[in-house]
């Protein structure tokens, strides 16, 4: 019987300690796999996140980028637009008069495509008109844009 006991002992504790290994072993694989799970699921909700605030950009940003390639094409065309511009005097003789006037004539192009046809102002000259200044007062297409906070002190000086 010692002699059973001798050669069982060493296989029972050689089982045990197998065993024993086993479960230590079997714990530390599923702390491993816990921790993996745990560094997934917050990567996950990272994501989801990053994915969610995305969501609720994205149509803002799309509509500011079509807004700034909208103003930039009408920029684009609007710098493409110029006038041509073309001014002589004419002279009318009557019977004892004689009538002096200034003639305008403008028109738009759009690179060297002309949008409109020659527009012809005429207006009556005195002597010693400034010429310059009656071309720039008589021209349509050139005249600077009054600022709506121009017009309201203009509105206010006169109440």
């Amino acid at each position: 019987m010692e002699e059973l006991l001798w050669i069982l002992l060493p296989a029972f504790t050689a089982l045990a300690s197998g065993l024993l290994a086993w479960f230590i072993m079997q714990s530390r694989m599923e702390v491993a796999l816990a921790q993996q799970r745990e560094k997934l699921a917050e990567s996950r909700g990272a994501l989801d996140a990053e994915r969610s605030a995305l969501d609720a950009t994205l149509p803002t940003a799309m509509k500011a980028a079509e807004e700034t390639a909208r103003r930039e094409a009408l920029e684009n065309f609007l710098g493409e637009l110029r006038v041509e511009q073309r001014h002589y005097t004419r002279e009318n003789k009557l019977l004892l008069h004689n009538r002096k006037s200034l003639v305008l004539q403008e028109r738009m192009f759009f690179r060297n495509i002309p949008l409109s046809d020659w527009i012809e102002h005429e207006i009556a000259l005195d002597d010693g008109a400034d010429m310059n200044r009656l071309v720039q007062d008589m021209t349509i297409f050139d005249r600077s844009v009054v600022s709506i906070t121009d017009g309201q002190r203009a509105q206010k000086a006169l109440a």
